[in-house]
C-alpha cells in the first residue's frame, strides 16, 4: 500500500508541475502532496505551506472582486 501511495503521489505531483499552464493543475499538485505527506514529513510541510498560500491568495481575490462589485 505504501509503494502504491508513493507512486501515485509522485505521479500526481510531477504531472501537476508539468501542466502548470493548464488551469486546475494545482489540484494535481495538491493531490500528490496529500498522498506523499502520509510518508514524508517534508511533503507534509510543503502541503501546509501550499495550503496557507492558497488561503491567502483566495482572500486577496475575494477582496478584489468585492471591491470591484460595489463600485
Amino acid at each position: 500500500m505504501k509503494a502504491l501511495r508513493l507512486t501515485l503521489g509522485g505521479l500526481l505531483f510531477v504531472s501537476g508541475v508539468i501542466f502548470t499552464l493548464i488551469p486546475g493543475s494545482i489540484l494535481l499538485v495538491l493531490g500528490g502532496l496529500v498522498l506523499l505527506s502520509y510518508d514524508w514529513p517534508r511533503a507534509r510541510s510543503a502541503l501546509t505551506f501550499t495550503q496557507n498560500k492558497m488561503r491567502i491568495s483566495a482572500r486577496r481575490i475575494d477582496k478584489f472582486f468585492l471591491a470591484r462589485k460595489y463600485r
